[in-house]
């Protein structure tokens, strides 16, 4: 709770209209303190005292499912320009998007072949 203190101020007022003072001027107790809590972290959606414990509850389902859809449109446009580009000026591939609370990951490793080992697969592919 101390570490907290603002946002479940704030989620208190907001949500049920109750002043944390009200706990040191008697008109709240520990108990109802306690659900009010509780009810605070298992609501659908997220409240500032959520987002504080759980960065990453600030974004919704749905919002992470756009995040997803978004990314792949734009993975999509990338590979479509980079086959059809006649251009020798590459294109970076694009960035996900940043979600809360989820570190991107390490970009892999590009390994290519050598002309070699393209020539031995299809070299291997003409005789199956």
């Amino acid at each position: 709770m101390r570490e907290h203190s603002d946002a479940l101020e704030a989620d208190l007022l907001e949500v049920f209209s109750i002043d944390l003072l009200d706990l040191w001027t008697g008109r709240l107790s520990l108990r109802r303190l306690h659900v009010l809590i509780t009810s605070l972290l298992t609501r659908q959606g997220s409240g500032a005292l959520v987002a504080a414990i759980d960065e990453s509850a600030i974004w919704t389902h749905e919002a992470h499912i756009l995040a997803r859809i978004s990314d792949a449109l734009e993975a999509s446009n990338w590979l479509f320009i980079s086959a059809n580009s006649m251009s020798e000026n590459a294109l970076d591939a694009p960035e996900p998007m940043w979600r809360p609370g989820i570190e991107p990951p390490e970009p892999p490793a590009l390994a290519t072949a050598s002309g070699a080992d393209v020539a031995a697969w299809f070299g291997q592919m003409n005789s199956l």
